[in-house]
């Protein structure tokens, strides 16, 4: 395998290159976090590079976002063809390849590297940084190979499998043969190629090439193999370097859980985000590695369809501590110099230019950190420093891209906010400049974060004003009531438990609920999730309880010594009974700690106002009133939870209701464990106690300097 070490002295960046090469940046991105991709693109922007943007199928709202960007920069283009990718997937190759293909076409473009790039990466050096070490090392191909035993990387990777990529899906249909006389090699999709080697790769006709892309068109995670086996198969294998300039955080005990089975036959890996308690590995000015340089190599040379060995030399990276030491290499095989073993080698420097991933929805305070670290702190006083906002839902997406829960919930929390603006007049009955008839769905929501705590959501929609009987837009600031709640006094001889919640879309590797606040409804699949101390070994008894005290289902827990997180779905019947659940956490049989959650009833069915015969469906509780085979009525005294006809019969009337009724009961439940902390006005308004959204810190229309755009300064940057 070839590969050619390189060093970089980071005080060598500060003398910039006479001729400094122009990057060609590939931005592929997807889901909804436009404010973080500004931040990224404004971090690496220069004039002097060029960025192609590719966005998900599926990512309208995001499509929207980027091509309103790129019309402000002439060197900045959105591919006009876009591709549903999927995590594994053959498009995913076809992508890159496609936009390759684009690049080399745009002749205004002249640009020597191409950087692959998602929204969940970051700079860790600066653009002049990046640019003197490309244009040292302009001829160079930087790579990252898996570096384990070859046979066990092909068996893990799937390269000896059939696969086939329809339906978004990438389905195994069975096992082939590699092709013989090819060094198959992978590793990271994610790399930094010349345009010389990219030209091969899109132009060339020669067996080596074709063959490849037809192996790899039916081949699982074909980005992390593909360019990797053509170039050291190829005459180009001399310009490798085993390493992609990336730090990339994997934490396998937690990211490798088989989370993509859902849109793959196989099992799969992904990075974590990093944290603030990862700042110190951006920080230290060199990344080393530990390396024993192998100073003879054989690179595969395809010729006429036949492969040849042709020996060279590696180009070595002396190692630290053998700095001034003359070190003999031999180019034949047989006569090898001799270097310490990989466990005994000094440590050598390797590069690196760019961090993956980083999410700001689960932390954005790394983001800061790294900020600052390459461009400076911001300016004391500066606006939402620690605010982060990210659409869920925009008018133009069109409601059917929500569920029937997501629906219900905003529109009563838009009831929630023109509630508390009629509230603010103090009781006045006479004086309707405060109140509100609401109109048609909801114009936009969004998710709201102060200090990378979730801090509701903020739900922008129209209303007719009753005193004036005029359209307004006012955007309204929902949160979550707490509602766990730790046994008072704390038993003396448990006190491991620090949190409790109920959710949907749990997220096993960042250990977080996905759907933000738990908006839930009767057919959704719910998890209970626990957060514990370290402590001894203990077992625990979770009880489900629903709105009529009958109880859903109890199972125990045994928590281990270094246990931190358990989350269970326990498997209910549905539908689950519309109203406010509780949880009840108990050690031998004493309360821990108690919480509630709420399964919304439906106001609408399919995008439609919800009809009698649907409620009667959807809101009535699972068949017999049994959530699982083995019934639990003979805990209810056991936990003094009393069984009430009434609460049945009142739940009967309830799941009969339909129009303003039901949206009365809906709205009263939602404000068990809602409340609208403030409402703004988009637009003009008649009420006078109502701010306007700009001058509101938390509105998603208050400005937010760090990751708006504007137009470049004289150092080319932004």
């Amino acid at each position: 395998k070839a590969n050619a070490n390189v060093q970089w002295d980071e005080d060598s960046a500060e003398s910039f290159p006479s001729k400094p090469v122009r990057i060609a940046f590939v931005l592929v991105v997807h889901g909804r976090a436009s404010r973080q991709f500004q931040r990224l693109f404004k971090a690496i922007y220069h004039t002097s590079h060029y960025y192609y943007i590719h966005v998900d199928q599926r990512s309208n709202y995001l499509h929207r976002q980027v091509h309103a960007m790129a019309a402000q920069y002439p060197n900045v283009r959105v591919t006009p063809w876009r591709m549903a990718t999927i995590w594994g997937g053959a498009s995913l190759l076809t992508m890159y390849l496609r936009s390759m293909a684009d690049l080399l076409a745009m002749r205004d473009w002249s640009w020597d590297f191409f950087i692959n790039l998602s929204a969940a990466d970051y700079p860790i050096r600066t653009n002049n940084q990046l640019v003197a070490f490309l244009s040292k090392y302009r001829d160079m191909n930087f790579i990252k190979s898996h570096g384990r035993d070859n046979a066990r990387f092909i068996r893990k990777q799937g390269l000896d499998r059939l696969f086939f990529e329809c339906d978004t899906h990438m389905w195994r249909l069975g096992d082939r043969k590699i092709p013989e006389g090819i060094s198959v090699d992978g590793g990271s999709d994610w790399f930094l190629l010349n345009r010389m080697f990219i030209e091969y790769v899109i132009n060339s006709k020669d067996d080596l090439v074709t063959n490849m892309k037809r192996f790899y068109a039916y081949t699982l995670l074909p980005a992390e193999s593909f360019f990797h086996t053509v170039l050291e198969n190829s005459a180009h294998c001399e310009s490798m370097v085993d390493n992609n300039l990336r730090i990339t955080n994997w934490n396998r005990k937690l990211g490798c859980k088989c989370q993509y089975k859902h849109i793959v036959d196989w099992c799969g890996c992904s990075p974590n985000d990093f944290k603030p308690a990862d700042f110190h590995r951006f920080q230290s000015k060199l990344t080393s590695v530990l390396s024993s340089p192998d100073p003879t190599v054989v690179c595969l040379t395809s010729v006429s369809g036949s492969s040849v060995p042709k020996h060279y030399r590696r180009s070595l990276a002396l190692p630290l501590g053998l700095v001034g030491t003359l070190v003999s290499v031999k180019s034949n095989l047989g006569n090898k110099a001799a270097l310490p073993k990989a466990s005994q080698a000094p440590q050598t420097v390797r590069p690196t230019f760019f961090a993956r991933k980083f999410e700001a929805s689960v932390n954005q305070e790394i983001v800061n950190q790294l900020d600052a670290y390459l461009f400076g702190p911001f300016p004391q006083g500066t606006q939402a420093l620690k605010s982060y906002w990210e659409n869920v839902y925009e008018e133009p997406d069109g409601v059917a891209t929500l569920s029937d829960t997501q629906l219900t919930y905003f529109h009563s929390f838009s009831r929630l906010g023109l509630a508390r603006a009629a509230a603010s007049l103090q009781g006045n009955p006479k004086d309707h400049s405060c109140r509100y008839f609401p109109m048609g769905h909801p114009v936009s929501v969004h998710l709201y974060f102060q200090s990378d705590q979730f801090q509701g959501y903020l739900v922008k929609h129209h209303a007719t004003n009753l005193a004036t009987s005029k359209l307004e837009t006012m955007e309204t600031w929902v949160v979550p009531k707490k509602n766990f709640k730790l046994a008072t006094p704390p038993s003396s001889t448990f006190s491991r438990l620090q949190f409790a919640e109920i959710g949907t879309e749990w997220d096993a590797k960042e250990r977080m609920f996905r759907n933000f606040g738990g908006l839930m409804g009767p057919m959704d699949e719910t998890v209970g999730m626990q957060k514990w101390s370290k402590g001894p070994n203990v077992t625990v008894t979770v009880v489900w309880i629903d709105p009529t005290n009958v109880i859903a289902a109890t199972y125990d827990i045994l928590i281990d010594a270094s246990a931190e997180f358990t989350h269970y779905r326990p498997p209910l019947n549905q539908p689950l009974r519309p109203g406010v659940w509780s949880i009840r956490i108990l050690h031998h049989w004493s309360p821990v700690a108690e919480m509630h959650f709420l399964i919304a009833p439906l106001a609408y069915n399919k995008h439609q106002p919800i009809r009698q015969e649907d409620t009667l469906k959807l809101h009535n509780g699972p068949a017999k009133n049994s959530y699982m085979e083995q019934s639990f009525h003979g805990l209810n005294p056991v936990l003094n939870i009393p069984v009430s006809l009434g609460y049945v019969e009142q739940a009967k009337r309830n799941a009969a209701l339909t129009g303003p009724e039901l949206e009365r009961w809906l709205d009263s439940l939602v404000g068990e464990l809602w409340e609208a902390a403030d409402i703004c006005a988009v637009g003009p308004t008649a009420c006078p106690v109502m701010q306007a959204c700009p001058k509101n810190p938390w509105s998603s229309l208050s400005p937010d300097p760090k990751s708006q755009l504007g137009m470049p300064r004289a150092d080319g940057r932004i």
